[in-house]
């Protein structure tokens, strides 16, 4: 089949690179476009996936993120024009492609592991024909979105799928000048672009007051956290797109007001605090409740303190990026 990709954010990048590898060994012709926003096209180029940047991110606003989903789409269904016909399309929550794709008449997957999003699954959901997201979310949570009988659930979280080959790589540390001996915090900034996350966060910002002087790395997502951090010191703050799961590997210590990055952590066993001050999802509660992930209560949770990395690497789970990449063909096969 010809199938096209559509990659808008950062972490989309790490959850489908392993499937567009299975599709293409597979004998799939497989087409990519990405997006301009925080380290999309960085990452595409670290991993080597071909693609046509088209678009970039328009702003938090709603009026703004309305007026982005119109422009990329159409840009969007002008570049698919031109490439020719595909069998299938496929996005992280991208609702630019299951518009274009659907005045294409192109059937769709979407995929996601946060369900309350609730602007971006009014219209990636009913537009496409399948839906694929982890079993622990109860499915009546979907009806509101009109997709229950689109479902195509998969076990445990994303990150074991596409970290299922991962090792980490010690390079992470000589680039930016950490001590393996030392311990290390990796600090994720909030989305503050995010609808579903509009909330001053003061314990995050004391938080990161605690950790200023350590070996402390923070990931900001925008220029403007970028420059915020830089001014005020203290910090290791990387210039460009890095290997952050060979980071969080070696980690002692992940605090994220995201999401992906918390289940990295989880994923590789590093001990991680979410500071999410929006509504939990199904796999956010599981991880809190089974005591894989803890929410930050006082900065006195940030202790950090070196571990035992080979107990958390013998511990890890790894799944079949294959059957992930099964249940997004669903929805032609």
């Amino acid at each position: 089949m010809r199938i096209w990709i559509d990659l808008t954010n950062s972490p989309h990048v790490l959850v489908l690179r392993p499937v567009i590898d299975v599709l293409r060994a597979d004998g799939h012709e497989v087409e990519v476009t990405a997006r301009d926003f925080a380290q999309t096209l960085e990452l595409c180029d670290r991993f080597g996936i071909a693609h046509t940047a088209i678009g970039h991110h328009r702003g938090g606003q709603l009026a703004a993120k309305g007026l982005g989903l119109a422009s990329r789409s159409s840009a969007l269904l002008r570049w698919a024009r031109r490439a020719g016909r595909f069998d299938l399309a496929i996005g992280h929550g991208s609702n630019d492609i299951t518009v274009a794709a659907a005045l294409l008449r192109i059937p769709s997957t979407t995929t996601f592991d946060y369900e309350w999003a609730t602007v971006q699954h009014n219209i990636n959901c009913r537009l496409a024909r399948s839906v694929v997201v982890p079993d622990v979310i109860p499915p009546e949570r979907f009806d509101r979105y009109g997709a229950r009988s689109k479902l195509r659930p998969y076990a445990g979280l994303k990150e074991e799928y596409y970290l299922a080959d991962f090792e980490p790589d010690p390079k992470i540390l000589h680039s930016l000048g950490l001590d393996e001996s030392q311990p290390i915090a990796v600090v994720r900034t909030p989305p503050e672009v995010s609808l579903y996350h509009r909330f001053s966060n003061d314990l995050f910002a004391a938080t990161l007051q605690r950790l200023r002087g350590s070996q402390t790395v923070v990931l900001p997502r925008t220029a403007q956290q970028r420059a915020e951090l830089d001014a005020s010191g203290g910090f290791i703050v990387p210039e460009q797109a890095i290997d952050a799961q060979s980071l969080i590997a070696y980690a002692d210590l992940v605090i994220s007001a995201g999401g992906t990055m918390n289940r990295e952590a989880v994923a590789l066993n590093t001990p991680v605090f979410t500071v999410f001050e929006g509504r939990l999802g199904a796999v956010d509660e599981e991880l809190i409740a089974s005591g894989r992930m803890r929410r930050l209560s006082s900065t006195d949770d940030a202790t950090l303190v070196k571990r035992d990395r080979r107990t958390a690497t013998d511990a890890r789970i790894r799944r079949d990026p294959r059957e992930f990449t099964a249940l997004l063909l669903a929805a032609v096969m």
